[in-house]
């Protein structure tokens, strides 16, 4: 994802954008401008610095080879979101050649259309299009990086451990809401078909990924200070 890159280049092409329920509404021109921001830059950055840590890397695209297939997002409550994507179909199997070849895939949530609308651009909330690959995958782990300490209850206060039922019962009364409902959403879905366990993590602490995949002994729930941990 890259939201603050978009927010940015959006406003320095004149383009409106606002967000309904956690999710940015997006028409064709703000479409565009996220393509270009996160297939063209943000992408681009992350692989390199990859390839500079002497990994090896490849940026990609949802629209490169049919990755991310999508529908038209509808919004439970009735809002009108563009070009926002439901993913339909991940194409794990380039995902998987690329990872058997020792490379890691970088992918932009970008997807295309399906059937007649494949030259169609959606716009995938990155937590989504994460959460989503992650399932398919069948990955031990997602981690979703957040500007915040995790999931914080009314008192704003880290919940270090929630399962799928803790998450709905949150979101029900409130206690979850914004943008956070995408990450807290998906993060179950990815459980439910399948995955480990899900982090949601501060990405504000330094190597905040090694110490949640590291921490947490053999059970492998994180440190309990860094972010939440999501399982079934």
């Amino acid at each position: 994802g890259g939201g603050p890159q978009i927010n940015a280049m959006l406003e320095k092409v004149g383009v409106e954008s606002r967000f309904e329920g956690g999710m940015r509404v997006s028409s064709k021109d703000v479409v565009e401008v996220a393509e270009m921001v996160l297939c063209g830059s943000v992408n681009k950055e992350i692989s390199s610095a990859i390839c500079s840590a002497g990994g090896k890397a490849i940026g990609l695209s949802g629209r490169d080879d049919s990755l991310l297939q999508c529908t038209k997002k509808i919004n439970k409550d009735g809002y009108e979101l563009g070009f926002v994507g439901e993913v339909d179909t991940v194409n794990t199997k380039l995902l998987n050649d690329l990872l058997d070849l020792g490379i890691c895939p970088v992918v932009s949530p970008i997807g295309t259309g399906i059937g007649d609308e494949k030259d169609i651009a959606y716009n995938v909330n990155a937590d989504v299009a994460a959460g989503r690959i992650a399932g398919e995958l069948r990955a031990s782990r997602v981690l979703f990086l957040t500007d915040i300490a995790g999931v914080l209850n009314k008192e704003m206060n880290l919940i270090p451990k929630l399962s799928c039922s803790d998450v709905e019962a949150l979101i029900e009364d409130e206690t979850i809401t914004g943008g956070m409902i995408p990450k807290v959403s998906y993060a179950t879905s990815a459980v439910n078909l399948g995955v480990g366990g899900a982090f949601i993590t501060d990405g504000r602490v330094p190597h905040a990924l090694l110490k949640e995949v590291l921490a947490g002994g053999a059970a492998g729930t994180g440190s309990g200070e860094g972010g939440t941990f999501v399982s079934s």
